[in-house]
Parts: C-alpha cells; sequence; structure tokens
C-alpha cells in the first residue's frame, strides 16, 4: 500500500516530535500528514514550538496510532527540506481538516515538507508493508 492511501483511509490520532538546537524536546498533536507528489511529506503549523524548533534543528518524528484499539500504526523519521508561508496550497490542504467552529489560528500558517529518513511500525523495529 502507498503511505499517501495508507494516511487518506486510516483514521487515528499523530504526535509530531521536534527538538531544539540545545536537544530540548517537545511533541505535538498533529493531523495526518499530506503526502506530496515529490514524495515529500508535509504538515500545515502554525508559528509554535514545533515550527520554532525546526527552524534551529531539521529533524522531526511522527507517531501515529490507528483507531481500533491496539497497538497499530507506523513512525515517520524525517528531515525538513523546505517550507512556505500563507500560500494557497495550504489554503487547498486545510479543507481536508477543517478548524473548529469559532476558532481562529493567529498568525501565518506553513506549509513545511519533509523528507522521509525511515518508516517503521508502531511497535518493534519492522518496517511495515508501505511505500512512496
Amino acid at each position: 500500500m502507498y503511505l499517501k492511501d495508507y494516511f487518506e483511509n486510516t483514521t487515528g490520532v499523530g504526535v509530531l516530535s521536534t527538538a531544539d538546537e540545545s536537544g530540548h524536546v517537545d511533541a505535538a498533536i498533529y493531523a495526518r500528514p499530506h503526502c506530496m507528489e515529490d514524495g515529500s511529506i508535509a504538515f500545515i503549523m502554525l508559528d509554535r514550538l514545533t515550527h520554532k524548533n525546526l527552524e534551529t534543528n531539521p529533524h522531526a518524528a511522527y507517531l501515529f496510532i490507528e483507531d481500533g484499539g491496539g497497538y497499530k500504526g507506523v513512525r515517520l523519521f524525517l528531515e525538513k527540506i523546505r517550507e512556505e508561508k500563507d500560500s494557497k496550497l495550504i489554503q487547498q490542504l486545510s479543507r481536508r481538516c477543517p478548524v473548529p467552529e469559532g476558532e481562529k489560528a493567529p498568525g501565518p500558517r506553513f506549509l513545511v515538507f519533509f523528507r522521509l529518513k525511515k518508516i517503521l511500525k508502531l511497535i518493534g523495529g519492522e518496517t511495515p508493508d508501505l511505500s512512496l
């Protein structure tokens, strides 16, 4: 199965972990990633701690736990390659996960692109049957 199909058809909870240049770690709830045509993985983010960490340390890990009980899911090991600020592409992709009614996200939004360095199953060191 392709990673794009997996994330389009599988629901669950995702956590994106980053660290600053000194190694201070942060973890935040994030929606499923966008799998782009060029093979990159992208997340929409505000200018908060996760985004600030990625300005000084391009490495991140995304843990996705599938709905349905048990411990099924994937771990993605990522490296930031570029970002866009307040682009039309962000508006197009945002429709998938609308902001809750009445909430407005303050400040700029960024579309941050990552290269997939490694993918593992949620539990253990095995590579899942997924490809870009």
